[in-house]
């Protein structure tokens, strides 16, 4: 069909999702016409393009991206008939108010269902999700890796896409080494999430296209570990769905997108934090759950937080560099690095926006909630820059790290720097273990037979 008989087709998104999406229901789709990608969260994803080596073959000249403020005058510029939202972890009254901005040009408004947009695997697959960004959906993801290694599973990990790069060359990513990290030139957002799972020697992919990453991982696994990020559903079919929910934001779990189809569809859910929480926001929480899960094994779990010097913060004025996404669009007021602070006795923790430089002042702007934390934000090479001369330029005694990386192998700090680390650790039975020794048994069970 000529493109001029096609849908025209918008997909919101933000280097993700949408990318998926466009893959797995509109390429090679004589529909649909999709005429432009539009961009939000992540910084410096407008003004590429979705490259036609990528876009399949009705788009030889490949698929614009433009910002999302610039909405409205797109729709009306190439006469779009339909606008699918497709990015995830905001709340409900947000997807609504796109709704409105699209509705009100003529054009339909579309949400894509979240079980026919997820492939199947010929190999068992565990997805961890969350219900917000920071709920502690890394830790889980990285306990029931190793906890399948223990079991003498070969596992693959693949997240949730990061593709801040060249498109092209990422359509497929496999991380074996620290080294892949360097040759690749992830940014700080991605090395948070890779460098854990090959620290436990986890393989771990990523990339753009989620069909042919698939591919390649089954060739050397026996169970896919879906690493889910920023509360989206799994882009693969689960046949365990463990979802973390997160009781200091209690409430998010029912009024953010996709936070509540994530919890339905989950098979195990786990309360996190509760080390941290009120006993009634615990509650609440469980009530929440099983208002739409009747079904889901819940799981208590904290996050018990270490310091690998915390003799530097006793008594220290010092500054908590956080997890990025989690203090902007996760919304978080704090994280690991400020709950070591109060832990270990900090006398101050210093508010860093009066010395904020360049990209790191942007962000502050961006999101005022974040307050006296700064976000370890690094999706480029003069993001990063901004960070360093950010972090050096803060009068305190002390940084305390508490990203999932050594943020000093990545830039130069100027003063005495503390690493904290966090692991998940279930309270009460069944655990996670028992959990999966289950599932292992269910697949010994079922071994040799193909899955549908």
């Amino acid at each position: 069909m000529p493109a001029s008989k096609r849908l025209n087709t918008i997909i919101m998104g933000a280097a993700g999702r949408d990318f998926h999406n466009f893959n797995l229901i509109y390429r090679d789709n004589e529909l649909y016409n999709v005429v432009a990608f539009t961009a939000a969260q992540i910084p410096n994803i407008s003004g590429r393009k979705y490259p036609a080596a990528l876009a399949g073959k009705l788009y030889p000249d490949g698929i614009p991206i433009f910002e999302e403020k610039d909405l409205e005058k797109l729709i009306g510029q190439y006469d779009v008939e339909e606008v699918v939202f497709s990015y995830s972890d905001v709340s409900y009254s947000y997807v609504m108010s796109m709704g409105s901005r699209v509705t009100t040009t003529g054009a339909h408004f579309k949400l894509l269902s979240a079980r026919k947009t997820m492939l199947k695997s010929t190999k068992p697959v565990v997805s961890i999700c969350a219900v917000r960004t920071g709920s502690g959906k890394s830790q889980t993801c990285r306990k029931v890796s190793r906890l399948l290694h223990e079991m003498g599973l070969k596992v693959a990990a693949i997240r949730h896409p990061m593709p801040y790069g060249d498109l092209e060359k990422q359509k497929v990513q496999r991380f074996a080494s620290i080294e892949d990290l360097q040759k690749n030139r992830c940014t700080i957002e991605e090395m948070e999430e890779y460098e854990p799972h090959i620290v436990n020697g986890t393989i771990i992919y990523s990339g753009v296209d989620y069909k042919a990453i698939l591919d390649q991982a089954e060739q050397e696994a026996d169970v896919i570990v879906w690493d889910g990020g920023n509360n989206d559903t799994p882009f693969y079919e689960p046949d365990l769905a463990i979802v973390v929910a997160d009781p200091l934001r209690v409430g998010n779990e029912l009024s953010y997108y996709p936070s509540e189809a994530n919890l339905r569809m989950a098979d195990v859910i786990i309360i996190n934090k509760v080390d941290s929480a009120e006993p009634q926001a615990v509650f609440t929480l469980r009530e929440n759950i099983r208002r739409v899960n009747k079904h889901g094994r819940i799981i208590e779990a904290a996050s018990p937080i270490s310091a690998d010097k915390p003799e530097l913060i006793t008594g220290k004025k010092v500054l908590v560099i956080e997890d990025g996404p989690t203090l902007t669009h996760g919304e978080m007021k704090f994280g690991a690095g400020t709950v070591a602070a109060k832990k270990f006795g900090a006398r101050e923790i210093i508010d860093p926006r009066p010395y904020c430089k360049g990209e790191i002042k942007k962000t502050f702007d961006s999101y005022p909630g974040i307050g006296v934390l700064l976000p370890a934000m690094g999706y480029s090479d003069k993001q990063v820059k901004d960070l360093e001369d950010t972090i050096n330029k803060v009068p305190c005694d002390t940084v305390i790290i508490g990203t999932p990386i050594d943020l000093t192998r990545i830039i130069k700090l100027t003063k005495p720097a503390v690493r904290v680390s966090y692991e998940l650790e279930e309270i009460g039975t069944p655990g996670l273990k028992t959990i999966l020794q289950e599932f292992n048994s269910g697949l010994k069970r079922s071994k040799g037979t193909a899955r549908p």
